[in-house]
């Protein structure tokens, strides 16, 4: 049984890299999706902040198949495996419901997030390059981008303007990202994956340019890159 569950991790991780190719990729919610369409919204991360899916999908891909391979019935990969197995698992599903529901791939990212920082925190200790950082990058990411849809939903259907929309989703997402940095400071790819979104954030509201939102995602991705730097230098 121990051993199943880890092939069954690395199959999900692998039919999770291989959903974009079956689902024409996504770049962000079309404007159409909504009654107000988000031609611009100041929350979406500029179009090529979605290439980290691609370092994440292959580390995701490259970690389950060592663990399968070399720690298929190892204690320390055991607490985090169903977790994360939930998360891909639901991720499968993930681009085929953005192209047809943007409150729905907000409920789907959500449902994906939560395994995901589960995964994230019960992570070993050994192993970290294949054990620990592809899935704290991917939580990472995700942290940022669960904020970012809510962001356009709460615009795109009038709930918010679309600048009190992303300033209010900024803050949730650095409060988060804090709160899992603290639970475990020591993992820098956590940070890294959310940062990596923030500045997207900051990149897309240069033009026109929105300087509350690029001070707002600017600082927060400094704080958490500062606070990874320090605990490193602190534990050296």
């Amino acid at each position: 049984m121990r051993n199943l569950l880890s092939i069954l991790v690395l199959l999900a991780a692998v039919a999770f890299a291989v959903s974009p190719m079956l689902s024409n990729g996504f770049g962000g919610y079309r404007p159409d999706q909504f009654p107000i369409p988000q031609v611009d919204p100041p929350v979406q991360p500029a179009g090529w902040a979605f290439s980290i899916w691609g370092l994440i999908f292959a580390w995701l891909v490259a970690g389950s198949a060592f663990g399968a391979w070399r720690r298929p019935a190892d204690p320390d990969w055991r607490p985090m495996r169903p977790a994360l197995l939930v998360s891909m698992g639901l991720g499968i599903f993930w681009i085929e419901t953005a192209h047809n529901t943007a409150i729905g791939a907000t409920v789907l990212i959500v449902a994906m997030l939560v395994p995901a920082l589960i995964a994230f925190l019960r992570a070993g200790r050994t192993d970290p390059v294949w054990q620990v950082r592809p899935v704290a990058l991917y939580a990472g990411w995700l942290t940022a981008a669960t904020g970012a849809s809510f962001g356009l939903v709460l615009g795109g259907y009038g709930i918010l303007s679309e600048q009190a929309a992303a300033i209010l989703c900024l803050l949730a997402v650095t409060g988060v990202a804090l709160a899992v940095q603290t639970a475990r400071p020591g993992e820098w790819a956590y940070p890294a994956g959310v940062a990596w979104a923030l500045i997207g954030i900051l990149a897309a509201n240069l033009t026109p340019a929105n300087p509350v939102v690029m001070v707002l995602a600017g600082l927060a991705a400094a704080v958490l890159i500062w606070r990874a730097a320090a605990y490193r230098r602190k534990r050296a």
